[in-house]
């Protein structure tokens, strides 16, 4: 029999082990939020910018658009293979050496010159690429009985850091005197703060490997040829196109019906501010329901109405159709997210869904702006522009009630 002494020793290791393990828990949470705000603001800042750059660094008008450009392209060719390096080397140390990247990629992007300029937007890209792709199926693995909740902290805190940085560029590049090095470089402090609380989770005890593969055979399904994943990948492919062109175009948009420019981009804000609240909203209820259809109907109609809205409507309710289709967008966001969860058995099936999505998703994301564009000036119109975008948003209900089925990628049929 154990004495006392022993006993005691014994609960007091207990209770010193739990109190380290809850206190790697909440750095993970604190670290999570942080690394979302990485993945938007590092991009979402330079827009307001490029006319500085442009001038600055004395590039085209084609080469400045390839600043936003490059981290999509990106996105799309390294997504796929991000599980494979998350599975060999380990989904917490793979993360740590991105923001690590990340921060390097911001520094050298922020130095005076073309060829830094598209080098650390190179760097930064692929480090955002592997955080895109690793944080759902992190997030299953950690917290499957919270996935609604922590997607939606994870989607808003994403979200609202790439509003704010938008918000804020020019204002430290004119009104603090940073210009456009420092008005970018800036964003390095926000993956520094990352770094540093992500660090702990190299010292907690390494994941057994049946976590990985806790659906058994399963997770050697072929995810590229499951329909169901395919469904996935285009509602998130879909949703991305539609997000990103309104992010383009929506302020030529409104400034051809008549709005200044200033009061044009008051309502792309306004677009981005009012999707936040469902990017957290709809992951909650979709995790708590059997199916998401009714949430993929709602999100459908929310598109189609405000699209139409601009198209056909008065001037005069601008704001209530840019309302309404933030509001769609946060839908559409926040069940792309959280479809990857929901339609695996594994962390390992959702890194790998994740990363095939995103990889077609921004592939689209980056063509969606350019076709539109494109039409626009070979039409001299936003009709046909708009009418397209009609025609994805009920694109996306159609490949989103497939995506909604409560099936898995290696049971659906």
């Amino acid at each position: 029999m154990s004495s006392p002494e022993q006993l005691l020793k014994k609960q007091d290791g207990i209770s010193s082990t739990g109190i380290r393990k809850q206190a790697t828990l909440w750095f993970m949470i604190v670290g999570i939020i942080f690394i979302a705000a990485n993945l938007r603001a590092p991009l979402t800042s330079v827009g307001p910018l490029v006319s500085l750059i442009r001038e600055n660094v004395h590039i085209s008008n084609t080469l400045a658009g390839l600043i936003t450009t490059v981290p999509l392209i990106a996105f799309a060719l390294l997504s796929p293979f991000v599980p494979k390096l998350g599975r060999k080397y380990g989904v917490e140390r793979i993360i740590l050496i991105s923001l690590i990247f990340l921060v390097i990629g911001i520094a050298v992007r922020s130095l005076s010159g073309a060829v830094t300029l598209y080098v650390g937007t190179a760097v930064l890209g692929f480090a955002i690429t592997i955080c895109n792709v690793l944080l759902p199926s992190l997030i299953k693995r950690e917290f499957p009985q919270q996935m609604g909740t922590m997607t939606g902290v994870y989607s808003v805190s994403m979200n609202l850091c790439g509003a704010i940085a938008s918000g804020i560029s020019v204002p430290l590049a004119v009104g603090a005197g940073l210009n456009w090095q420092g008005a970018l470089g800036v964003w390095g402090i926000l993956s520094v703060i990352s770094i540093l609380f992500w660090v702990p989770q190299l010292k907690a005890p390494a994941k057994p490997a049946a976590v990985a593969n806790s659906a058994g055979n399963n997770h050697q399904v072929n995810i590229w040829r499951s329909p169901l994943a395919w469904q996935v990948t285009l509602f998130m492919g879909i949703q991305s196109a539609i997000f990103y062109v309104l992010v383009a175009w929506l302020p030529e948009i409104l400034k051809d019906q008549g709005i200044s420019s200033s009061q044009s981009g008051w309502f792309l804000s306004v677009l981005i501010m009012a999707s936040l609240p469902f990017a957290f909203i709809v992951p909650v209820m979709a995790g708590r329901m059997s199916n998401q259809r009714l949430l993929v109907v709602i999100t459908t109609i929310l598109l189609l109405i405000g699209t139409l809205g601009l198209l056909y409507s008065s001037i005069h309710l601008v704001l209530f159709w840019v309302i309404i289709l933030g509001i769609g967008a946060g839908f559409a966001f926040g069940l792309s997210m959280m479809f990857f969860g929901l339609r695996t058995q594994s962390a390992h099936q959702a890194a790998e869904l994740s990363g095939m999505a995103q990889s077609i998703g921004y592939l689209l994301a980056a063509i969606g702006p350019a076709l539109i564009g494109y039409l626009h000036d070979a039409s001299h119109s936003w009709s046909v522009p708009l009418l397209i975008l009609v025609g994805a948003s009920a694109l996306l209900g159609i490949v989103g009630l497939g995506a909604a089925r409560n099936q898995f990628v290696g049971s659906a049929k």
